[in-house]
C-alpha cells in the first residue's frame, strides 16, 4: 500500500467525500456502521468531520465503497466535492437516478488528478475566464447571439467552423474538459470551484456531433451560470426550461454563426448548377461538426431552407448514418482521447521524471500498466526532428523552459 499523509485532508472535506462514496454505493449509515462494528453515531460524526478517522478505518471504508484510499487522501489538492453541488442543484434528477452521482464524482476525480499533475510539474493551468455574462435585457435568442458573438470575438475565432473546440477551450480559456462514459441519457456536466476551476465532462459514448454540441452547451453554462453545477439530461428539461433553452440557443449560435454559415451556403449554391444537394448538406454538417438535423434546422431558421425541410426528410425516410457512410464520414465512433492532451503530457512527463510509478501513471490515465506505458512511449516519440530529409524520433520534455539560458 502507498504511504499517505492522513493529516493533509480537512476532516470536513474527507467526511463529505466518504458520505458521497457511501451514497453512490447505496449504503445507509446504519449498514456501514453494522459492517464496521461501529455505532451509527460514529459514522455520522465521521461524515460531518467531527470525529477524526484512523488510517485503518479509512482503509476499511474504502474497501467497502470499492474505492482506493488515494481517492480520499492521496492528493495534495483537497477540495469541496462536486457531488454536493450537483445534489443541491440537481436533486430531482439524482433522486430519480442515483447512478448519476457517478458522473459528478468522475468529473471531480479527473479534475483533482489534473491539478495534482500540475502541482508535480509546477505548471498550473492558465485561466483566462471572462466575467459571467448577464442574461437579461433581451429575448433568449438575442442574448444567446450576443454572448456567442462576444466570445468568438474574445477568442479570435472569426465566424468559421470549430473543428478543434475542445483544444481551444482548454488552451485559450483554461477549462478542464474530460470525455468519459456516462449513462446514455446524460450528455454532459459542468461544475466550478476556485481550486479546480471550470470543469466539463462529456459522454464519451455519444456520437462525435453530439459531443461537440454538448461541449458548446456546457461552455454556455460556464459563461452564464458559472456557480451552478449542471447535468444535461437528454429529452428532459429538469431544472429550468429557460436556462436550458438559453444554453441551447448559445450552442447553436456559437457553433454555427449566421454570417459564416450563410456565406458558405451561398458559395455552395453558386457552385452547383442544380442547387444545393443533400450531399452538400451532409458535408456541411460534417464541416461544422454538428448533426445533420441541427444544421438543417439552423438553415431553416436563417431562411436558407424552406420551413419543415427536416420533417420532410424524416417522413421520406432519410437515414443520416447511411448518407454519412456513402460520403466516407465517420461521426459515430466513441471519443478516443478521454483526457486533454496537456493532461496526458503532464502525466507521462511526471512518470519519466520519476515522480509517478508505473502503477500511479496507470491510475492517472485510467488504464492498465501495459497500456499506460504504451501511451507514455507514444507521447515520448510524437515529436520528430528532420535531418537531411530523414525523420528520427527524439525524446523531449514538453515542460522544459524555452528562452534564455
Amino acid at each position: 500500500m502507498e504511504n499517505f499523509d492522513f493529516d493533509l485532508a480537512d476532516p470536513r472535506v474527507l467526511g463529505q467525500r466518504l458520505q458521497d462514496a457511501r451514497r453512490i454505493t447505496g449504503h445507509t449509515q446504519q449498514a456501514v456502521a453494522d459492517e464496521l462494528g461501529f455505532a451509527r453515531t460514529t459514522i455520522v460524526a465521521i461524515e460531518k468531520g467531527e470525529r477524526k478517522i484512523s488510517p485503518n478505518e479509512l482503509i476499511r471504508l474504502a474497501k467497502l465503497y470499492h474505492r482506493s484510499v488515494s481517492d480520499f487522501v492521496g492528493r495534495r489538492t483537497v477540495t469541496q466535492g462536486f457531488v454536493a453541488q450537483f445534489r443541491s442543484n440537481e436533486r430531482q434528477a439524482l433522486e430519480a437516478k442515483p447512478e448519476y452521482e457517478q458522473v459528478a464524482l468522475g468529473l471531480q476525480q479527473r479534475a483533482e488528478d489534473y491539478v495534482e499533475l500540475e502541482r508535480l510539474a509546477d505548471a498550473p493551468l492558465t485561466r483566462t475566464y471572462p466575467p459571467t455574462y448577464e442574461t437579461t435585457g433581451g429575448t433568449w435568442e438575442q442574448v444567446a447571439i450576443d454572448i456567442a458573438t462576444a466570445e468568438r470575438n474574445r477568442l479570435g475565432l472569426g465566424d468559421g467552423p470549430l473543428g478543434n473546440l475542445r483544444e481551444r477551450l482548454d488552451a485559450e480559456v483554461g477549462i478542464r474538459i474530460f470525455y468519459y462514459p456516462m449513462p446514455s441519457k446524460i450528455a454532459g456536466a459542468f461544475a466550478y470551484n476556485e481550486d479546480l476551476g471550470a470543469c466539463i465532462g462529456i459522454n464519451s459514448n455519444h456520437p462525435r456531433d453530439r459531443r461537440q454540441w454538448s461541449l458548446a452547451h456546457e461552455f454556455g453554462h460556464f459563461l452564464m451560470h458559472r456557480f451552478q453545477a449542471e447535468i444535461t439530461i437528454l429529452e428532459t428539461r429538469h431544472i429550468s426550461a429557460s436556462k436550458e433553452r438559453l444554453t441551447d440557443f448559445f450552442a447553436e449560435n456559437f457553433l454555427m454563426p449566421a454570417s459564416g454559415l450563410n456565406r458558405r451556403f451561398s458559395e455552395i449554391h453558386r457552385g452547383s448548377p442544380k442547387g444545393v444537394t443533400l450531399a452538400d448538406i451532409v458535408g456541411l454538417a460534417d464541416l461544422y461538426r454538428v448533426s445533420v438535423q441541427a444544421l438543417v434546422l439552423r438553415l431553416e431558421t436563417l431562411r436558407r431552407l424552406p420551413p419543415g425541410t427536416w420533417q420532410r426528410l424524416v417522413t421520406e425516410g432519410f437515414e443520416v448514418r447511411k448518407a454519412q457512410e456513402l460520403l466516407g464520414i465517420d461521426a459515430v465512433s466513441p471519443a478516443e482521447d478521454g483526457f486533454p492532451a496537456r493532461y496526458s503530457s503532464l502525466a507521462t512527463s511526471a512518470f519519466r521524471r520519476g515522480d509517478l510509478s508505473e502503477g500511479q501513471l496507470a491510475k492517472f490515465l485510467r488504464t492498465d500498466r501495459l497500456s499506460a506505458r504504451s501511451i507514455a512511449e507514444a507521447l515520448q516519440h510524437r515529436i520528430q526532428s528532420e535531418h537531411e530529409g530523414d525523420f528520427t524520433d527524439i525524446e523531449m520534455d514538453l515542460l522544459q523552459t524555452i528562452g534564455s539560458k
